[in-house]
Formats: C-alpha cells, sequence, structure tokens
C-alpha cells in the first residue's frame, strides 16, 4: 500500500491540503501558475501551508544545492516560477519533456494469456490512482487497452485533459482506431476479461476525449511508473 502523503495547495481552485493526489490534481489542473507539494506527514504539510510557496520552493532549493536530505515528496509544481533547481529536485531523475502532471499505465500479468492486472500512477509521484484486481485469464496488450480506458473515463468524470502514458503502441493503436485485433477466443475461461474489453469499447464509441495518449520511452526514461516490477 502506497504510504500517505499530504498535499498542499497553496495556489489553485481551492487551496489547502489534500490527502490524495487526485484531489490535489483537481485543484491545480489548468489553474493558472498553480502552486503545490506534497509532503510525507500533515504536520509538515500544515508547517508549509503556513509558510508559503516561495518559502517552502526556496527551502527546497537550498536542501537540494546543500545536499542536505529532504523530507518533501516528489511531488510539487508551479506555473513557470519556481527556479529549476527547485523543478529539477521536484522532477527526479525524468527528463524535461516527461509530462509529470499526468498518468501512467501498466499491467502485471502471470503468463500470456494468464492473470491478468492493470493500475494508474500518478507520473510524477508514483502514487496509485486506481487499480483493477486480478482478471483470471488475458493478455497483457488487453490489460494495457482496458488501463488506457480506464483512464480516460476516470479523467473525463472529472472534466480532466490530463496526459496518459502507457508504454504499448499496440494498445494505443487499438484506442485509436477503436477496436481489438486479438487472437484471444472467446470461451468461458476467458469470460471476464472480454466483458470489460467489451464495456471499454462500447465507452470509446459513445465518448470524446482530448487526453494525450504518449508512448513511455523505457530505454530513455526507464521503467514506466506504474510498473509491476515482474519483468
Amino acid at each position: 500500500m502506497a504510504k500517505q502523503k499530504f498535499y498542499v495547495v497553496w495556489e489553485g481552485k481551492v487551496p489547502g491540503i489534500y490527502t490524495s493526489w487526485a484531489d490535489c490534481q483537481l485543484q491545480t489542473n489548468g489553474y493558472p501558475q498553480a502552486k503545490f507539494k506534497a509532503y510525507e506527514s500533515a504536520a509538515e504539510a500544515q508547517a508549509a501551508l503556513a509558510r508559503g510557496w516561495k518559502a517552502s520552493f526556496a527551502s527546497a532549493k537550498a536542501a537540494a544545492g546543500s545536499g542536505a536530505a529532504s523530507k518533501t515528496s516528489a511531488a510539487s509544481g508551479s506555473g513557470g516560477s519556481a527556479s529549476k533547481a527547485a523543478k529539477s529536485a521536484a522532477n527526479g531523475s525524468l527528463p524535461e519533456q516527461v509530462v509529470l502532471d499526468s498518468i501512467s499505465v501498466d499491467v502485471g500479468s502471470k503468463g500470456n494469456p494468464g492473470i491478468v492486472e492493470y493500475k494508474g500512477v500518478s507520473t510524477r509521484t508514483g502514487e496509485v490512482i486506481f487499480e483493477h484486481p486480478p482478471i483470471a485469464k488475458g493478455t497483457n496488450n488487453l490489460g494495457e487497452f482496458l488501463a488506457i480506458v480506464h483512464a480516460l473515463a476516470y479523467l473525463k468524470q472529472r472534466n480532466s485533459t490530463m496526459t496518459i502514458y502507457t508504454d504499448s503502441k499496440t494498445a494505443m493503436s487499438w484506442i485509436n482506431k477503436r477496436t481489438v485485433a486479438t487472437t484471444l477466443p472467446r470461451d468461458e475461461s476467458t469470460k471476464e476479461i472480454w466483458t470489460l474489453v467489451d464495456r471499454a469499447l462500447a465507452w470509446l464509441q459513445n465518448n470524446n476525449y482530448t487526453n494525450p495518449i504518449l508512448k513511455w520511452d523505457t530505454k530513455a526514461w526507464g521503467e514506466i511508473k506504474a510498473d509491476y516490477g515482474r519483468k
């Protein structure tokens, strides 16, 4: 289970402290020059909220510059006013072209075909936003497809145009074509995943979206944030 984090929003739709990345995003996504950062404890978050974003970002910059251990987590944001050093510390090792305010999806499987599960996480923090429990029998590509559609539906409910990352070109192609091309048979053993796939296809046929769906560059950036670590 992911460790509890506390998200301070200094400048957003409703400033305050939030206990989930999704709630933080609701307040900051699309808000001009939003200022926010995640902390490991409620006490740190409360102190940071009172201190203000300028002092908090300056503190992060000083800690990074001196090599001191910072207690703040990786989630932070600014509409361009934070220093490059503060942004670098917040972004970790990912390059600038990665859209950190995004959802990354991936599949965990045992066999192909085999047991399939998937999840979506914050690209910035790795916090789990949604996850589907193991499905008895399916394929990696079908799992990736379901994960992307789940992310699209999740974001549409929140009126969010947030970017989605996947490491599956095949699933991206299926999303664009609004169809799947798989040899997985329809039988009693695959009924569960086919029910989910049919539902996902119906959603795609009945909904429009503007969310960018981008290919995660595993070679350049390492494993996608949602990776199950089973390779």
